[in-house]
């Protein structure tokens, strides 16, 4: 009798936690998909703006869109590796990893390259059972999965202000890459 009553709570439990574990894992895979996206599209805008217009800026207080393209590179690495993963964070301050200095073009595009590998690699590892783990974001109790979806957000933004930095000289930018 006891044995009957553990494998129904068993078949229970696992009727219930499969399909949301199912869940989560087509989560990070549909994730996955919309970030190489991502990368693909701004690789094209990266690629498609002339090394000359790298250090523009719309205004004196805006970033250029050189470092548009780094501040990208250093909030992916910091939400993947230090927020999801279990890296110390960078230090702004200090890093000089995403500062642009004297990188050419294709060296940061090469670093972008790098920074979407080694957080696609983390991301494909992942541990789903920690997507709703909690965390401090600048004073905010956010989950994991609210990470993920920030990141997402602060490439868009980030390469929208570049793509308006491409128009202000005259390029047009690369036809959108849809499902990012």
């Amino acid at each position: 009798m006891k044995q009957l009553l553990l494998l129904s709570i068993l078949l229970i439990y696992s009727s219930i936690t499969s399909p949301l574990f199912a869940q989560d894992e087509a989560f990070v895979e549909d994730y996955l998909e919309r970030l190489e996206n991502s990368r693909k599209y701004l690789i094209l805008v990266a690629e498609k703006m002339p090394e000359d217009n790298y250090d523009f800026k719309a205004s004196p207080e805006s970033l250029s869109f050189a470092q548009n393209l780094l501040h990208i590179g250093y909030a992916m690495d910091w939400h993947s590796e230090s927020l999801l993963g279990d890296r110390a964070p960078r230090e702004w301050s200090t890093d000089t990893v995403f500062k642009v200095a004297d990188k050419s073009k294709e060296e940061m595009i090469a670093l972008i390259n790098s920074t979407f590998d080694k957080a696609i690699l983390l991301i494909k590892n992942f541990n789903v059972n920690e997507l709703n783990d909690e965390l401090d974001y600048f004073g905010l109790k956010r989950s994991k999965r609210q990470i993920f979806m920030l990141l997402s957000d602060h490439i868009t933004h980030h390469r929208g202000q570049m793509l308006v930095y491409m128009r202000l000289n005259g390029i047009v930018p690369p036809r959108y890459v849809l499902f990012q």
